[in-house]
């Protein structure tokens, strides 16, 4: 095992990049797929309602009129809550998920289906904050730099869309 610690390092070479891109980038999306059926959905809402009902953003036939909504919270994450029947990477029990709720943040190559569809969420690797600082190169386990404090996306606004906004999601509830 090396016995180098992380403040040794020496400043030549690779400096890793934090994973804290501007707001809503690195190309966050969604692949579908069913039976053969393959499509992608880009995430440019601040929420995307799936289901079967005529006024959701994404409409996928089976599913419940609204089975799933994604989240683009404060944080710069896409977090998605199931509301109807499927599977999902997350266990809900766990610590590191969203307490009591079928609620997970979503990282690159999260799972999740509806009805028989299956969704598979993926966001470049500079923008998906879940990443490891710096990526592969940035090291690993012990031997990885903590990235810096995230930014204040607060003043960065949401994205244009007809679509209902964080606060117009609250009021619906």
């Amino acid at each position: 095992m090396n016995a180098r610690h992380i403040d040794e390092r020496s400043d030549e070479g690779y400096t890793p990049e934090t994973t804290h891109a501007e707001f809503g980038a690195g190309n966050p999306h969604l692949r579908i797929t069913r039976d053969g059926e393959r499509a992608e959905f880009a995430l440019e809402a601040d929420v995307v309602r799936i289901g079967s009902a005529a006024d959701n953003e994404l409409r996928l036939d089976g599913a419940d009129p609204v089975h799933a909504t994604i989240t683009h919270d404060e944080r710069d994450e896409y977090v998605l809550d199931m509301h109807g029947e499927g599977e999902m990477n997350a266990n809900p029990d766990a610590d590191a998920t969203h307490p009591g709720e079928r609620m997970q943040t979503l990282r690159t190559g999260a799972r999740f289906t509806v009805g028989e569809w299956t969704l598979v969420y993926a966001r470049e690797e500079f923008a998906d904050h879940g990443r490891p600082y710096g990526g592969r190169l940035g090291g690993e386990y012990s031997d990885q730099p903590l990235q810096p404090e995230r930014p204040d996306y607060s003043d960065e606004g949401g994205v244009e869309t007809d679509a209902p906004t964080h606060a117009d999601s609250a009021e619906e509830k």
